[in-house]
């Protein structure tokens, strides 16, 4: 059996994951009632139950009421920019040192989460795009994320505006990566960055990159023939090419075009030939199994994302900023729980530590929160009936 200095408690993550939330999203008392550790219990519980502020102080016997804590949010919040300030400092808190000593592959991505709702004051703060999860109507968030040694760490997270072009999105979290100490080697951004005035910023600012080419133009079946991306889409052999992109106002790059063609072989129930089509600079001269093996790993940002959504509360506020709060809350418990992987889990060996998820699960993690608020707080266990007892559950 480890010695007891050796084994790390709940109470111990939950008392880290509190100060350090507090450390950095810093909220204040509101009345005699509500302290910020309970109002830290009660967004711990919404998180880890991935449930309302209304459900959360119907569980908690010892919660204040659900518009007590409303209010007092709504009171200590601060302004959103402030807000998305608080919490890249949070994300930024728990990066490994290593992270910083030499540039990194980041990658950027954008996640849209379905709104079913008005604007709260500003029509900007609703993003529109395709139709999913039967609106098309989102609050859109931009993050940069990074791998060091299989640990996958956000960086940077920023909200994204209708309307708002991408350049000064990026632009954003570049400057928030670059305040992280996190320098950037080469940049793996999501297709909805596809433009040339991303492009023409990227390579003004000497910034490799690699992201895939929206496939547009004429189709094959049309009298005069494929044209523009669309053309290196239908090609079958792998190549390299130079393409100029136009962009809505006139801009123009030019930029390097990678086709890297596979067989489908059954994969996604699909036969023939594929053709993926990227758009990169300043990566040097590749092979073409770099070049999609290297785009491949930017994939493990879309399961970040979905660990993100197991650790989001859920609200129908209209307001972006406790909206922000949840999305932060929950990459921050993410990064909590990767730091926690690297720092006190792993196992120390020659070369680098060997990391142990087993050990610690992030479900785990959340439910060992959980448990400590609802200690914390006790739970309702008992409820009103409208008819009378039944002999099968008398005493």
């Amino acid at each position: 059996m480890r010695p007891p200095h050796r084994i790390l408690h709940r109470r111990q993550v939950h008392r880290s994951a509190t100060r350090y939330l507090q450390d950095h999203i810093p909220l204040r008392g509101y009345g005699r009632k509500v302290t910020p550790a309970t109002l830290w219990s009660v967004l711990l519980f919404v998180a880890a139950q991935m449930t309302s502020i209304h459900d959360a102080c119907r569980q908690l016997r010892d919660a204040p009421s659900d518009e007590t804590i409303r209010q007092a949010l709504y009171a200590c919040l601060p302004e959103l920019a402030e807000l998305r300030r608080q919490i890249n400092g949070a994300l930024a808190g728990r990066l490994p040192r290593p992270l910083r000593r030499r540039p990194q592959r980041l990658a950027v991505d954008l996640t849209l989460i379905p709104y079913h709702g008005e604007p709260d004051r500003d029509e900007a703060e609703v993003y529109r795009s395709l139709a999913k999860d039967g609106t098309s109507h989102f609050h859109a968030y931009a993050t940069a994320y990074v791998i060091l040694r299989g640990q996958r760490y956000t960086v940077a997270m920023t909200t994204v505006a209708k309307g708002e072009l991408m350049k000064p999105v990026l632009q954003r979290l570049l400057r928030q990566v670059a305040a992280a100490g996190v320098k950037v080697r080469l940049l793996l951004l999501d297709r909805g960055f596809y433009g040339a005035e991303v492009i023409r910023y990227l390579q003004a600012a000497r910034r490799p990159f690699l992201m895939p080419a929206l496939i547009r133009g004429r189709k094959a079946d049309h009298p005069q023939g494929p044209s523009g991306t669309r053309v290196f889409a239908l090609m079958r052999r792998s190549g390299w090419f130079r393409y100029r992109v136009t962009g809505d106002r006139g801009t123009t790059a030019t930029v390097s075009i990678c086709v890297v063609c596979r067989n489908y072989r059954g994969q996604w129930g699909r036969r023939g030939r594929q053709a993926l089509v990227y758009a990169c600079w300043g990566a040097g001269a590749r092979s073409f199994a770099w070049v999609r093996e290297t785009y491949r790993k930017r994939f493990g940002i879309e399961s970040g994302y979905r660990q993100m959504n197991q650790a989001r509360g859920r609200t129908s506020s209209r307001r972006p900023g406790l909206r922000l709060l949840y999305v932060g809350l929950a990459l921050v418990l993410r990064n909590e729980w990767v730091w926690l992987q690297f720092e006190v889990l792993s196992s120390p060996r020659r070369g680098a530590r060997r990391l142990r998820p087993e050990r610690l699960r992030l479900r785990v993690l959340l439910h060992w929160l959980l448990q400590v608020v609802e200690e914390t707080l006790g739970t309702v266990d008992q409820t009103e009936m409208e008819r009378k007892m039944c002999p099968e559950l008398r005493c």
